[in-house]
């Protein structure tokens, strides 16, 4: 029997083989250890710093936070528009949450009827993944701490403090200030300053109307950052407040008003419709712009219902139309101190009488005025405001030279006082009535009596008239009104800064005397007393026509149905022989400018005076100490004493009780 044979070559080969693989595999994986080493070794060694951020990042969040609004400061620093803290709901999508289910469960402790619950859930649905839509501002103490006690029981639910504008004034600067309200889509651009994420928060507030609007973006400011800790789910579990960003406030706008005046303004208006504007015809500072009736801006940030909207809407008064400087009437008499003047400066000799019987017949028709008033000179016309007399005097003239001392005035232009909203009105000549009306272009001459009272084509607003009586008042500079005082500290250019008047100061003096006649003998008798001891008012009243009284429209003065009734308008500066501050004062449908706008126009002038430091020397001045009798001649002689005397004796015998 064969022994078997070993082949021991083969073994080895096979050995070999073995631990060449093995030795290539340990090889691979002693170069993936050594490259995994390496690599944790630089992220734990090197790369630590960048970890530890964006470890950072994925526990911590920073949430956008709005800005104070910049306040709004009258020219004594009264407050006029500033913020204060409030209680808000806010509810943000998030996954897991039912949106109808939460607002349900909200309506329990806060009032949501089924219309405003319909509107959020809209608002939810449209807004972006946790982005918070605002579902209540001004929550009492109560319904916030009702909210936040079950927060852990609402996913999505916010009840945090902020803060809202606030108008301590409520109407008197409505119309000036403005209001804030919710960003719409409308504000949104996809460039600019409007594109900024913060427009987004539901704490924000964009300005609308008055300088609210106009600088909106100088009160802005610049948003700041809330730290959060969240959890992997991206929902806040706590705050860090030591790593909170924050933020600007906006800056402050100094405006040249008088919160003093501008309040009472709003007292002596009442529920009268019409404007008033004061000037300091110094320097050309907006004292007053009042426009009335007005609203309470405080509703408009909190957001109106539609039944409240309606209500002011549909007020025929127009609490919501500014009047002082979109809103354009007939200057009625106001107008003849400019025809005056213009006359003066092409010749007329102010001497000139005219005869008024109350009727005047020319070309082909028979012209009004109010009652007979006789002779008159051009000084007495104006005091005794006859129009009649500025029918002859316009038709002298013409309406091109008319107009080009009207527009010397500021009557028919748009001034820059920072805030939107004048209409230029329109002082009409000849150029005009080709450029407007196409199938008669012809001025005709019937047409310049009417110019000459202040009606027919002319228009404007009450801040032009107030510009016209300072321009008067101050007689040698071209002031411009100044409602902007200063912004972020910086002042803006004074309104005495635009040279002068190019007018005979003896004209412009002449009809100065005329509008102190006016208050002293003329159709607003008695008015120039402001009880004020030496300091009197000058001004000039106006009647202007709403509809032509041949209609049957149109009421003359304070009777029948108010919208049919005249405007009535008032000029005045004072002191008359130091004018200080001027104004015009319109009261819609009033009437007679002087029974009705002209004590309006006295009793805010006085405010102005009264606060005036050198004017409120002047009238708190002691008197002069009267002068002791001349001795007599004759010792041995006593004249008799007057009944004067014997009255002063009385008096001082007879005991106090």
């Amino acid at each position: 029997m064969a022994e078997p044979s070993i082949f021991f070559a083969e073994v080895n080969e096979r050995q070999g083989v073995f631990h060449r693989r093995a030795f290539l595999l340990g090889g691979c994986a002693g170069v993936g250890l050594v490259a995994l080493g390496g690599q944790l070794a630089h992220l734990q060694l090197i790369e630590t710093q960048r970890y530890e951020k964006l470890s950072a990042n994925n526990q911590f969040n920073f949430r956008m936070t709005p800005p104070p609004r910049g306040l709004i400061v009258d020219r004594n620093g009264v407050v006029l528009a500033s913020n204060r803290p409030n209680f808000r709901l806010m509810v943000a999508k998030d996954k897991g949450m039912d949106p109808a289910q939460t607002i349900k469960t909200l309506a329990e402790f806060v009032p949501l009827d089924d219309g405003r619950q319909a509107r959020l859930l809209k608002d939810i649905a449209n807004a972006p993944r946790r982005s918070p839509v605002q579902v209540m501002e001004d929550m009492s103490w109560e319904q916030f701490s009702a909210i936040n006690i079950r927060a852990p029981e609402l996913p999505g639910v916010t009840a945090d403090m902020g803060e809202v504008r606030v108008y301590p004034y409520g109407g008197a600067f409505a119309h000036v200030i403005g209001y804030v309200a919710k960003v719409n889509k409308t504000d949104l651009t996809p460039s600019g300053p409007n594109a900024d994420p913060i427009l987004l928060n539901p704490g924000f507030r964009i300005g609308r109307q008055g300088v609210e609007q106009a600088f909106d973006l100088d009160l802005r400011g610049k948003p700041g950052a809330q730290k959060v800790e969240v959890d992997a789910n991206g929902h806040e579990v706590s705050t860090d407040p030591a790593g909170d960003i924050r933020a600007i406030p906006g800056r402050e706008i100094v405006l040249t008003l008088d919160a003093d005046i501008q309040n009472r303004a709003e007292e002596v208006f009442g529920a009268q419709s019409g404007a008033a504007v004061m000037m300091d015809c110094r320097n050309g500072d907006i004292l007053c712009m009042y426009s009335g009736p007005s609203f309470d801006a405080n509703k408009f940030v909190r957001g109106l219902t539609g039944a409240e909207y309606r209500a002011l809407a549909q007020y025929d008064h127009k609490p919501l139309f500014n009047k002082a400087l979109t809103a354009t009437y007939p200057p009625g008499s106001t107008f003849k101190t400019l025809v005056a003047l213009a006359a003066l400066e092409n010749g007329y000799d102010p001497a000139t009488v005219h005869v008024c019987s109350r009727a005047w017949a020319w070309g082909g028709r028979v012209w009004h005025c109010d009652k007979a008033h006789g002779a008159l000179d051009m000084k007495g016309a104006i005091a005794q405001s006859c129009d009649i007399y500025f029918y002859q005097c316009a038709l002298t003239l013409g309406p091109d030279r008319i107009a080009v001392v009207a527009r010397k005035f500021g009557l028919g232009e748009v001034f820059d006082i920072g805030i939107p909203g004048q209409k230029a009105g329109l002082v009409p000549d000849t150029a005009y009535k080709r450029r407007a009306f196409k199938k008669d272009p012809v001025w005709h001459p019937g047409e310049t009596p009417s110019m000459g009272i202040g009606q027919g084509y002319t228009h404007l607003n009450p801040l032009q008239l107030c510009v016209q009586a300072s321009r008067l008042a101050n007689g040698r500079k071209a002031l411009h009104p100044r409602l902007i005082k200063s912004v972020g500290g910086v002042e803006r250019p004074r309104g005495s800064d635009f040279g002068d008047l190019p007018f005979d100061p003896k004209h412009i003096d002449f009809v100065r005397s005329a509008m102190a006649a006016v208050t002293v003998v003329g159709t607003a008798a008695g008015l120039s007393d402001m009880g004020l001891g030496d300091i009197k008012m000058a001004g000039k009243s106006g009647t202007a026509q709403a509809f032509n009284y041949a209609s049957g429209h149109g009421q003359h003065g304070a009777t029948g149905e108010w919208k049919f009734r005249d405007h009535a308008w008032f000029i005045a500066f004072a002191p008359v022989d130091e004018p200080r501050y001027a104004m015009s004062v319109l009261v819609e449908h009033g009437g007679f400018g002087a029974s009705t706008s002209g004590p309006l126009a006295r009793e805010l002038l006085r405010i102005a005076l009264l606060k005036d430091p050198e004017i409120r020397a002047r009238v708190e001045k002691p008197m002069p100490i009267p002068q002791a009798p001349a001795p007599q001649t004759d010792p041995d002689v006593v004249d008799p004493p007057t009944p004067a005397e014997r009255a002063v004796d009385d008096a001082i015998r007879t005991p106090i009780p």
